[in-house]
């Protein structure tokens, strides 16, 4: 069975580091949209551009072949080049210091291991459509919630 074709847009935002935070995403499948967003007290921009893309992904009812677009090198560094590093040393970084976030690591690891993702980087803030609506989601997200 072919997978689905899904492209997904995060964004997370915070109001100091640490602060008031906000995260988003954007899922696009075919014809169909779906905004998801929500925000989190006393947390980090990090933390927040990382529960964008896990709860993007956890929202995928199935296995899709996902187009994962995030403005954070955070992020994409983390998942296509540190992670398989970070777990062979135990969690722990080249200076072996304990990974930061290593919750939010493990559970971003353990749910895009469900799907095929590419993993893209978007500059942010230079009039990517769906960038600049992620990032207004979570923003907005802070200031509604």
């Amino acid at each position: 069975m072919n997978k689905k074709e899904v492209t997904i847009y995060t964004d997370g935002a915070c109001l100091g580091n640490p602060g008031l935070g906000g995260w988003a995403a954007i899922i696009l499948f075919q014809n169909h949209r779906k905004n998801i967003f929500g925000r989190e007290e006393n947390t980090t921009n990090n933390k927040m551009e990382l529960k964008a893309v896990i709860n993007g992904l956890k929202a995928l009812k199935f296995p899709c072949n996902v187009n994962l677009y995030t403005d954070s090198l955070y992020v994409k560094y983390g998942i296509t080049e540190w992670i398989n590093k970070w777990k062979m040393n135990g969690w722990k970084t080249s200076n072996k210091k304990s990974v930061k976030n290593i919750e939010l690591w493990k559970e971003l690891d353990n749910v895009a291991l469900q799907h095929e993702i590419n993993w893209k980087w978007v500059k942010a803030h230079n009039g990517d459509k769906y960038n600049e609506e992620a990032d207004s989601l979570a923003r907005k997200a802070i200031i509604d919630a």
